[in-house]
């Protein structure tokens, strides 16, 4: 059995603050921004953000330090409807080729080639 390396910790305040992030009930962008804490080696809230877009949360990391952004819009139902009900979808569709996508600013035509290019 292989165990991973473990540089830092979690901050005990943290792990619940991350817990509660992933099942909010609000459907507008939020992001937690964490960082590491050298002299407590704990990974700790840098920032909490409401109402963000990817582009503002982009504006709110630091250039030259690393950071673990968390984004989060859209409800934890739907997410596990969508997710659980693509397989039924493609058998029942039949459909030979499927693409997953989550940002449409990447839904480009460049993007789309690029998959069905890999079926020629």
């Amino acid at each position: 059995m292989s165990e991973s390396l473990v540089v830092c910790d979690v901050a005990e305040d943290l792990v619940e603050k991350l817990r509660k992030f992933r099942f909010r009930k609000e459907t507008h962008n939020a992001a937690i921004i964490m960082k590491i804490d050298k002299d407590k080696r704990l990974v700790v809230l840098d920032e909490e953000l409401e109402g963000v877009s990817p582009d503002e949360l982009k504006d709110e990391l630091p250039e030259r330090q690393p950071r673990y952004p968390f984004l989060s819009g859209c409800k934890p139902e739907q997410q596990m409807m969508y997710a659980g009900s693509k397989n039924k979808l493609v058998q029942t569709a039949e459909l030979t080729k499927v693409f997953e996508i989550r940002n449409t600013e990447d839904l480009t035509e460049e993007w789309l080639r690029e998959k069905l290019g890999f079926f020629h």
